[in-house]
């Protein structure tokens, strides 16, 4: 049988009590500080990162802005004489800016000049001389000069009219093509041959340089004047006759972004290419000169 409770027994009980009390409330303040220790450093992360954050968030602008100007549909209208070139420099450009698609239009220049006139859409714009880059100033960025070019004349295969320059030209037996007078290639051919005053009296005017090689590949044509460059894309099937330099005419070929691009900072990249290291690596390899 249990004995009562001594006034000894219930002070120890409230010792023992008071003692769990306290030991709880100690427990209780070191796991409070703990917690605040460890809430410290990432309150101070978090507050610290701020700044860099920002940073951070502004340089990821930068690059999304380098993005959009890496990754874009470019259309470039381009001179009928750089037709083969480009096509090799364009998917060398895709290839070295991933998310890249470059569309290429090709034909004589006046044909380029007007499209951008009637507002089609449209990146860049490259021409066979720089009077028609000048005629559209309000509608181009600065232009560069990318490339330089040349006349020759050129012959069907094995050239059997043995024709040595451009005096033979003039012979009527001689089927001769030029490029029409509002061509630049025709504008140069006319300029060479009224330098020499050498007569010639062509069976037709072609709208493009492309034209003109054409005619005397197919041989509807004995011989025609176009870009040294343009006879290089046919040496199985023309021969080149070489004009001298004192005769003969420099094409320049500068090219432009054109100002109602949406894609303004992709056009602007890929003119700076084309005028650079590995855009002239392409055209010199294709046989243009230097700038």
């Amino acid at each position: 049988m249990s004995r009562p409770a001594t006034t000894t027994d219930t002070r120890r009980r409230t010792a023992d009590t008071r003692h769990r009390t306290t030991d709880t409330r100690h427990r209780t303040a070191a796991a409070c500080l703990l917690v605040g220790a460890l809430l410290i450093p990432a309150l101070a992360a978090c507050s610290g990162s701020g700044d860099k954050d920002s940073a951070g968030s502004a340089s990821a602008s930068a690059g999304s802005s380098e993005s959009a100007a890496a990754k874009a549909n470019l259309t470039v209208l381009a001179a009928a004489s750089l037709t083969d070139v480009f096509k090799a420099a364009g998917a060398a450009y895709e290839k070295a800016h991933p998310g890249t698609k470059v569309t290429f239009s090709f034909a004589g220049s006046q044909e380029l000049a007007a499209q951008v006139k009637q507002g089609a859409p449209a990146d860049v714009l490259v021409t066979a001389d720089t009077k028609t880059m000048d005629g559209l100033k309000g509608d181009t960025n600065d232009p560069k000069v990318i490339a330089k070019n040349r006349l020759v004349i050129a012959t069907g295969k094995g050239n059997p009219f043995k024709i040595d320059d451009l005096k033979d030209l003039a012979d009527t037996k001689i089927k001769v093509v030029l490029a029409a007078p509002e061509v630049p290639v025709g504008r140069y051919s006319r300029q060479i041959l009224d330098a020499q005053k050498i007569d010639v009296k062509p069976v037709s005017q072609e709208p493009n340089v492309r034209a003109v090689l054409s005619k005397v590949e197919l041989g509807e044509a004995d011989a025609g004047l176009v870009y040294k460059t343009d006879a290089e894309t046919a040496k199985d099937k023309v021969v080149a006759v070489d004009i001298p330099d004192d005769q003969n005419a420099v094409a320049s070929y500068p090219a432009a972004s054109l100002k109602g691009s949406k894609n303004p900072a992709a056009a602007d990249a890929f003119v700076t290419w084309l005028a650079g290291p590995e855009g002239q690596k392409y055209l010199q390899e294709a046989g243009f000169q230097k700038p």
